[in-house]
């Protein structure tokens, strides 16, 4: 792939993570841009709404680069389990998750804004927990640190435990749909 300078517009450590499979160089920084919870968009439009804006406040800084910017949520019905603000919220969204099916949402934007291209979509994935305990959830929060993920949760962090099934993309609920990003970079 013969790409633009490549910029991820996200300080997640397991999107990096991810981006390095595809062999490919780029650079972090982290967008400064404000997410939108919106109960008026569905999840694929929030979550495509917020990577955009990620994405645009890079690009302004860098316009000839190719700024990736992506967010993900976590969906029960139409209500949103962001990034819980303490270990008291994380419990609770856990509580709601479980026994349940819920789905994860990652939307992602390509911009090269001096070429005024640009790309935008989302993948979902269904991810069903298996029923939990208090006690469960609470032994699974004290392996991990739950407060910088959607949902409360890292499916590749003891995510076994509390995972009973998913459907569609694992990669999309660890933080980037990657076969989708790998098509989209193919065609850039």
């Amino acid at each position: 792939m013969k790409l633009p300078p490549l910029i991820l517009a996200s300080a997640s450590p397991r999107r990096a993570e991810l981006l390095r499979h595809l062999k490919l160089k780029f650079k972090v920084l982290p967008s400064d841009a404000t997410e939108i919870f919106d109960g008026q968009l569905s999840p694929r439009e929030l979550c495509q709404l917020n990577a955009h804006r990620k994405a645009r406040a890079v690009a302004k800084k860098i316009p000839d680069a190719l700024v990736m910017g992506a967010d993900t949520l976590v969906f029960l019905g139409r209500e949103i389990f962001g990034k819980p603000r303490d270990l008291a919220e994380a419990k609770k969204m856990l509580a709601k998750l479980q026994g349940r099916t819920h789905q994860v949402v990652t939307g992602v934007c390509l911009m090269q804004l001096r070429a005024h291209r640009e790309r935008i979509f989302a993948a979902s994935t269904d991810v069903t927990f298996h029923p939990l305990t208090a006690e469960q959830i609470g032994d699974y929060l004290s392996k991990m640190n739950p407060l910088d993920k959607a949902g409360a949760y890292a499916i590749q962090e003891h995510g076994d435990t509390i995972v009973a099934e998913i459907s569609g993309s694992y990669s999309n609920v660890v933080g980037l749909p990657m076969e989708r990003l790998r098509e989209e970079l193919m065609l850039w």
